[in-house]
């Protein structure tokens, strides 16, 4: 864990947050046209069949074991993180069991961490501001927050992240002032962070599920803030 120490200024490592983009065999950036019928498989998907289809003639996976391996991915989405957030924003008993004992409360909420490993939730206040980063490579609460986006992963966001934080939140749109201070929390393969944002004014009387609307995926990293009741 380490702290904010250094408030400098920005400089251009040709990161940005926000575009994910879709690139070919190549790395080139490209558009996705859509599945055509009359578009054939590349080299890549005619061996990954014909690999899947002597793993099932041979008895070594099911039938249908890839369908639901894939199936169970889907299902590792951000609304998933999103959910415990609306939760303890609005029940107090539940915010405090998430916060003293975190995995088991994830676990019982029905998320498996994957490799089994430890989550520590951490939340945001007007005084602490929490970011999330792995200084190593991208581990990432997958169950809470669905695939670490390509920012997450990029060498530029582990770096500037740990040395200059504010300038990364700042472009994410998070403009902290200086009264708040910065805590950069390194993820590892046996421990994954959740954070819970601070919630925004004007949602006195909200539901959960009104509230999941503003847990965003980028706050539950630290690096944004939750969305503005009006603009989601």
């Amino acid at each position: 864990m380490s702290e904010d120490k250094d408030k400098g200024g920005f400089y251009d490592t040709g990161w940005r947050p926000g575009g994910d983009v879709h690139r070919d065999e190549d790395g080139r950036p490209h558009d996705h046209p859509g599945v055509q019928e009359d578009v054939g498989l590349g080299a890549r998907a005619s061996r990954t069949l014909a690999m899947h289809e002597l793993l099932v003639e041979k008895g070594i996976i099911g039938e249908s074991e890839v369908d639901e391996a894939i199936e169970a991915v889907s299902k590792r989405v951000p609304s998933n993180g999103a959910t415990l957030v609306a939760k303890a924003w609005s029940d107090p008993e539940f915010r405090t069991r998430l916060l003293e004992h975190p995995k088991e409360t994830v676990v019982e909420s029905g998320f498996v961490p994957e490799h089994n490993a430890d989550i520590i939730v951490l939340e945001n206040t007007a005084e602490v501001q929490h970011m999330v980063v792995c200084t190593l490579c991208s581990c990432y609460p997958t169950q809470l927050l669905g695939p670490p986006p390509d920012w997450y992963k990029s060498f530029s966001y582990r770096s500037r992240a740990v040395t200059e934080p504010r300038a990364v939140m700042s472009e994410f749109g998070l403009e902290l002032g200086e009264e708040t201070e910065v805590r950069v929390v390194d993820s590892n393969s046996e421990l994954r962070f959740l954070v819970i944002p601070r919630r925004p004014e004007g949602t006195e009387g909200w539901s959960e599920e009104q509230l999941t609307t503003l847990v965003n995926r980028n706050s539950m990293i630290g690096v944004a803030a939750a969305t503005e009741p009006g603009t989601e």
